[in-house]
């Protein structure tokens, strides 16, 4: 699991750069600064997670768990959610769309708490 997460995290990183670029020389003048800064959110929180994927990878690597690789899956669930529920939400309007961020809220909470258990009760 560990070279998945590295792979995934790499791409999803990746990814990141490519949307704050656009938002940051495509999208500032014709969004409104609020949205703006709701895609900037996205992005920024986007790459945290891939970076936390690394971290995923790496005690993967040494403590193999079950509870790991949860967490990594929870961690690319949030982005999806979180990240993604912003990127459509900036570039659309669409308002409604904020109920759904913090059900990606809640994935990045539930995956960093089974990475912390997992590495904590890692023999």
């Amino acid at each position: 699991m560990d070279r998945v997460f590295v792979v995934v995290g790499s791409l999803s990183a990746g990814l990141a750069v490519v949307l704050g670029a656009f938002a940051a020389h495509g999208l500032r003048g014709r969004l409104p600064a609020d949205l703006l800064a709701t895609f900037e959110t996205g992005a920024r929180y986007h790459m945290y997670h891939a970076l936390a994927l690394f971290a995923v990878a790496w005690a993967s690597g040494r403590w193999p768990s079950a509870s790991l690789t949860a967490a990594g899956w929870l961690f690319l669930a949030g982005t999806a959610l979180f990240s993604g529920s912003l990127y459509v939400l900036a570039v659309t309007g669409q308002r409604w769309l904020g109920a759904i961020t913090p059900f990606g809220g809640v994935a990045f909470i539930a995956g960093w708490l089974l990475l912390a258990y997992a590495i904590a009760s890692a023999r």
